[in-house]
């Protein structure tokens, strides 16, 4: 069973980096993203009333985000492990799916973290924004997104840290470079071959 938590920031590359990972874990990525629009296009309840909230301008509620990933752990090709990217976010999140793992018998085994100077991060979110478009994803905007990234997942870093299971990765090189250093951590973790 591999348990896997992959955190950064915005534009450090999570979701090419979880996609990776679980490819070479052999186990599903769940990402809240992908969470919200399944349960929105299948019609569920919690979809619904995730719905409800977009439709409004506002954020999904902790408990309907806490509700899907439980529906989520608990599928059979999650069984034998998997990535999360986007979740927990906050250090409520994060007691949640320790109780979500526990009820299922595992626990996190990696909490891996991409780390890239926020300069860096900037430019490329402004070369992302410019090649798709993005108006509103301005210095300004980017720079705030990190600073709420900061402030609620500083408590996650120790969290994870204080348990031993926090793997530092440097995301600032080329996506193959750190591609093989996420692997390289999965590796010493004995959580793949």
């Amino acid at each position: 069973m591999t348990t896997v938590l992959l955190m950064g920031p915005p534009g450090a590359g999570k979701g090419t980096h979880a996609g990776h990972l679980a490819g070479h874990l052999g186990v599903p990525v769940i990402s809240t993203g992908d969470l919200f629009r399944r349960n929105i296009a299948d019609g569920t309840e919690l979809g619904r009333t995730a719905q409800r909230y977009l439709d409004a301008g506002e954020y999904v509620p902790d408990e309907v985000t806490n509700d899907m990933v439980r529906d989520r752990l608990a599928a059979t090709d999650a069984r034998p492990g998997f990535v999360l990217d986007g979740y927990p976010r906050t250090l409520e999140q994060a007691r949640v799916l320790d109780g979500i793992l526990s009820e299922q018998g595992r626990s996190l085994d990696a909490a891996v973290v991409l780390k890239v100077p926020v300069d860096a991060l900037v430019g490329r979110l402004l070369r992302r924004a410019e090649i798709e478009h993005r108006s509103d994803d301005t210095e300004d905007v980017i720079r705030r997104r990190f600073e709420v990234y900061h402030e609620q997942t500083a408590p996650l870093l120790e969290f994870y840290s204080a348990r031993g299971i926090d793997h530092e990765v440097d995301a600032s090189p080329d996506i193959d470079t750190v591609r093989v250093q996420v692997r390289q951590v999965a590796v010493q973790l004995k959580l793949a071959a």
